[in-house]
């Protein structure tokens, strides 16, 4: 079984309905590595339906693997660039929660402006996520991190639930193995 979605049109909006076979609240990963997070976090919630957005072919075979073992249906899978997807694709407010873990740093300054998340960024997350709805970030890098938190002004500063916390991405948990810690932050809309 696929989970690959492959949309009709890559300049028009999503038709949601056409995607997930139950209408249930919408969650989206982008950068979904290798869907350790998402697929834990969509077992715990069957009652939501989930998108896992990512660029890389390999990973998107790891993810629909996982999925499949897991007999979810309610996950599936968009191979496209995150900032291109969340921009153009996503319908406004249909989002009750955006997952950014461990997005690529960037760390040259001369390369920052190639970070996900940017001032453009949480506008687009504005237009994006239902009204209540959060987005929530991970990431080792404390310079990344102090950018991310600098950018959601008109949003409200956020706990992330313990049990959103306590699931962990690929990423994060070699970064745990390595005494690295995690830096995290949440707004809601």
């Amino acid at each position: 079984m696929t989970v690959l979605y492959r949309p009709v049109s890559y300049i028009e909006c999503l038709n949601l309905p056409n995607i997930f076979q139950t209408p249930q609240p919408l969650e989206v990963e982008l950068g979904a590595g290798d869907g350790s997070f998402l697929i834990d976090w969509a077992k715990a919630n069957p009652r939501h339906n989930f998108l896992a957005v990512e660029r890389l072919l390999g990973r998107i075979r790891k993810i629909e693997r996982k999925s499949n073992r897991a007999g979810l249906n309610n996950v599936p899978l968009l191979r496209i660039e995150a900032s291109y997807f969340l921009e153009y694709l996503l319908p406004q407010k249909s989002v009750i929660a955006l997952h950014v873990y461990f997005p690529d740093p960037w760390p040259k300054r001369k390369h920052r402006r190639k970070r996900l998340v940017n001032e453009a960024f949480a506008d687009v997350c504005r237009r994006a996520l239902a009204p209540g709805g959060a987005v929530f970030l991970r990431t080792d890098d404390p310079d990344y991190f102090a950018q991310m938190r600098s950018v959601f002004n008109g949003f409200t500063s956020i706990d992330t639930p313990p049990e959103l916390a306590s699931i962990r991405t690929d990423f994060e948990r070699g970064f745990h193995e390595q005494g690295v810690p995690t830096l995290i932050a949440a707004y809601r809309r």
